[in-house]
């Protein structure tokens, strides 16, 4: 009896015992490049600016080609009498498979955004804080065993608002953007 359950529990673990030796190891991805974001947060129409800037994340080691992700980026704006430096902060996952040399992947990302307080057109008070989200993905293409050109693009949402001066009430006027798109290219490190 005791044989048989011995050869029982070698059946149903070496399978498992042989994929795991035949997948390369997990590796994390430090990423940083350029970032372009569709119009400035208070870019109301007749008066789109779009915004230049940096992107940087890190990916964690996969586990079923699913990754851990968190994604820092920054922009310069000026536009209607205000100028600004945006930042958002977000974390999610990012789902990758390979295609051949390359790797293609989507993510969704939810986190915070960040300005300074005199942000709104001719400098208007404005929130300080909005929740971010963003759904995308990309194309990775290696360069060297370590090393690979990244291509994202997204669909970034955010929730700014003006504040009235005398109540501190947020309020929103139409036209005041929420959706971006989002386009960034780098070089990614494999570690």
């Amino acid at each position: 009896m005791l044989s048989r359950l011995c050869l029982l529990t070698t059946i149903v673990w070496l399978p498992t015992a042989l994929h795991a030796q035949s997948e390369p190891p997990a590796r994390f991805q430090l990423y940083g490049g350029y970032a372009f974001l569709s119009n400035s947060v208070n870019g109301i129409p007749g008066a789109h600016q779009p915004m230049n800037g940096w992107d940087a994340s890190i990916a964690f080691p996969s586990w079923r080609s699913l990754r851990f992700k968190v994604d820092l980026s920054g922009y310069s704006m000026a536009n209607l009498g205000a100028s600004a430096k945006p930042y958002f902060i977000m974390a999610g996952a990012q789902y990758s498979r390979r295609l051949r040399r390359e790797s293609v992947y989507v993510d969704g990302l939810v986190g915070d955004g960040g300005i300074s307080k005199y942000w709104g057109p001719n400098q208007m008070l404005g929130d300080t804080a909005s929740f971010v989200t963003l759904l995308g993905g990309g194309l990775d293409t290696p360069i060297t065993r370590r090393f690979a050109f990244r291509v994202d693009g997204g669909y970034q949402w955010s929730n700014f608002s003006l504040l009235n001066p005398t109540t501190t009430m947020p309020y929103t006027y139409p036209g005041l953007p929420r959706y971006f798109g989002r386009i960034t290219s780098g070089l990614v490190w494999q570690f």
